[in-house]
């Protein structure tokens, strides 16, 4: 683990919040030279504690209305390989996120899709046709919040 100090935290959640600043915006808001906040940036990254940078497309307005999580638990653990029901479903462009979970499913999946009748098409062709499928529990997604990271 990293050691970290209140200005590091700072410097975290405002690149989190924002990572199209540059080290010299992200420095003038934090009270730091352009040189220290990318030093630090660099520290941060070298260290692990920024993993990666994307970018969050906003789904809606590229016509994706409907996000449905699904709870999905194969058939026959052990006769199918995980890593080929996890390369085939990361095949399928509509599937977000692939997560391997413990507990009642054996994996969550984030779906999106234009409309539920779209989903319907997914769900059909695409998801019920992978190796090892079983039980498949949806829930679609009302209302979504993004609430701050744990800094």
């Amino acid at each position: 683990m990293i050691d970290l100090d209140d200005t590091d935290r700072a410097l975290l959640r405002a690149f989190a919040q924002d990572s199209t600043q540059s080290a010299g915006a992200l420095g003038r808001a934090l009270g730091l030279s352009q040189p220290a906040a990318w030093r630090r940036l660099k520290r941060l990254r070298d260290a692990g504690a920024i993993a990666r940078q994307r970018v969050d497309l906003d789904v809606t307005a590229l016509g994706f209305g409907v996000t449905v999580f699904l709870g999905i638990s194969l058939a026959a653990k052990g006769r199918v390989s995980l890593a080929d029901f996890e390369r085939a479903v990361a095949a399928i462009p509509e599937v977000q996120t692939v997560q391997h979970v413990l507990g009642l499913y054996d994996y969550r999946l984030r779906v999106v899709a234009r409309d539920l009748s779209d989903f319907e098409r997914i769900l059909r062709r695409r998801i019920m046709t992978l190796p090892g499928i079983g039980a498949v529990d949806a829930n679609v997604l009302l209302s979504e919040e993004r609430l701050p990271g744990p800094l």
